[in-house]
């Protein structure tokens, strides 16, 4: 992650990616032959957003703090940014405000058991729960089954406990599971970046960037690009090991918890009258029988549900 003093070259490079990708013709100015720059210019931010070109240059080089929110709204509009990325500059401005900039390592917020009852009475569909940086800290049977090429991982951490982004840049295993693995790393890295954003000071968070920067050169195209995503659903296309191919729709919700920690409830779901919905329930049997089984010991292999030919 970036090392200058707060998060100015997160900020810089932020507001001049975003400025590259509008070109005089989408914002209504006039263009010309003899243009160097592929997007916009910072003088122009500066009319559309009604500041002057001295003061967005400023802001452009990460001097954030004391910037109202009246300002950082024209900016917004000026740069033609989404829900997220808006939320992401608001995030970047609050966290530039604070005074220390030695980063801390956060508690894990314990899951409620009320939490895991409710996980557990999903039992046709896949539910976990997702912190900021990507851990699985929480499942139901059905869960841990579909995602037992994660849980399975030498990318696990110590608790036993997946990491959605060290799974996919760090283990080969994830371009066969996710079909659509380059669109996976995509929304991934974006979603670590907006929690770098919101907690840009987590060591954990900072550790783990890190982390993948250095092992992924895939990781780090990402990161650089600085697309940000708060939340995340759609379909999801997976190869399971045991069950074969894949389609599920899935949901992101915000889970209320203690301390400000984000936590979503993440559902996968099938389309009732599939042939993933026969698959998915196939595995939801399996998985009820091992949840009711005795656990293993750890030198015995886990057994797999039967085996489903693609249709």
């Amino acid at each position: 992650m970036d090392q200058q003093p707060g998060n100015r070259g997160d900020i810089r490079d932020f507001l001049a990616g975003r400025r590259a990708r509008i070109t005089p013709a989408q914002a209504g100015l006039p263009t010309s032959a003899r243009r160097r720059v592929a997007g916009l210019r910072r003088e122009e931010v500066a009319v559309l957003a009604g500041v002057s070109t001295e003061w967005y240059t400023r802001l452009e080089k990460g001097h954030i703090g004391g910037v109202s929110e009246d300002v950082l709204d024209a900016v917004a509009r000026a740069l033609r940014l989404d829900d997220d990325e808006r939320t992401y500059l608001f995030d970047l401005a609050r966290s530039s405000r604070h005074a220390s900039r030695t980063p801390s390592r956060r508690r894990d917020v314990e899951v409620p058991p009320r939490v895991q009852w409710l996980l557990d009475s999903m039992t046709m569909s896949s539910a976990f729960v997702r912190n900021g940086r990507t851990d699985i800290v929480a499942g139901n049977p059905l869960a841990r089954a579909l995602l037992a090429p994660m849980y399975d991982s030498a990318t696990v951490d110590k608790r036993g406990r997946p990491n959605i982004a060290r799974y996919i840049f760090l283990d080969p295993g994830a371009h066969d599971f996710f079909v659509d693995w380059d669109a996976a790393g995509v929304a991934t890295a974006a979603l670590l970046r907006a929690e770098a954003g919101r907690e840009p000071r987590d060591r954990a968070l900072r550790e783990l960037v890190g982390e993948l920067s250095t092992l992924s050169p895939e990781f780090r195209s990402q990161w650089a690009a600085h697309d940000v995503l708060m939340r995340h659903d759609g379909v999801k296309r997976l190869q399971h090991p045991h069950v074969g191919h894949l389609e599920l729709t899935f949901q992101s919700l915000d889970l209320p918890l203690p301390g400000r920690a984000v936590h979503d409830l993440i559902i996968y779901t099938a389309e009732p009258g599939t042939a993933s919905e026969d698959r998915l329930e196939l595995l939801a049997g399996w998985a009820a029988t091992q949840s009711r089984a005795a656990r293993p010991t750890r030198r015995s292999p886990r057994p797999g549900p039967p085996l489903l030919r693609d249709r």
